[in-house]
């Protein structure tokens, strides 16, 4: 168990950071989180290339427990600024976190096992897409949906349903709908260029346990 360990801690430590940093724009159409949280992929990955399906699944659902346990320490947390109080991680974000982390891990640890036999960078590229895809949909639709505002109503989700077009030149949306398609397509581009690390660390790793 001591050997998944580190994935344990990368898987966690990737799931905090992105709770945190989706709650914050950068630029127009992204969040900080869209570039943290695809190499939770990248762990999932090598952990299964490396020592197997069984270990890789086993490494998700610890990572879930502690990053579900991290993120609701964040949400007692409050923080200031703009002279407003508001918790460093809110419970939508939370539950849009854990649900979509949860459900497109496994499916890539799926994916993956299933394409194993194959070209080695087909299995990471086709898993990594499909898993980032539901993750995408199913976080910004739970996390800022206007329809979900049941799940947290004192949270004050009302700027992310602001009605703009897509990306600046697209139909009409809800902002959040924008944030999550660029998102989504900051993830495409990651898990191509995610394919040279994932190569350099399951051939170092290889090398170790041979």
């Amino acid at each position: 168990m001591n050997k998944y360990l580190p994935g344990i801690f990368a898987m966690a430590a990737v799931v905090v950071a992105s709770n945190i940093l989706v709650q914050f724009l950068y630029g127009q159409w992204l969040t900080w989180g869209a570039f943290t949280y695809p190499i939770a992929f990248l762990v999932t990955d090598v952990m299964n290339r490396v020592y197997g399906v069984g270990p890789a699944r086993r490494v998700v659902v610890a990572g879930f427990i502690v990053g579900v346990i991290c993120s609701l320490i964040g949400t007692q947390i409050m923080l200031q600024g703009d002279g407003y109080t508001y918790p460093a991680v809110t419970l939508r974000v939370a539950i849009g976190s854990g649900t979509a982390f949860l459900v497109a891990q496994l499916t890539d640890v799926a994916i993956f096992n299933r394409l194993r036999e194959g070209a080695w960078w087909r299995a990471p590229l086709a898993s990594t897409l499909i898993g980032s895809s539901l993750d995408t949909a199913i976080f910004f639709t739970i996390a800022f949906s206007g329809a979900l505002t049941f799940i947290e109503p004192v949270n004050d989700v009302s700027w992310a349903g602001e009605m703009l077009p897509m990306l600046g030149a697209g139909p009409v949306a809800p902002l959040w709908v924008s944030l999550g398609f660029a998102d989504w397509l900051v993830k495409l581009s990651l898990a191509l260029l995610a394919l040279v690390p994932f190569r350099i660390i399951v051939g170092s790793l290889t090398a170790r346990t041979t």
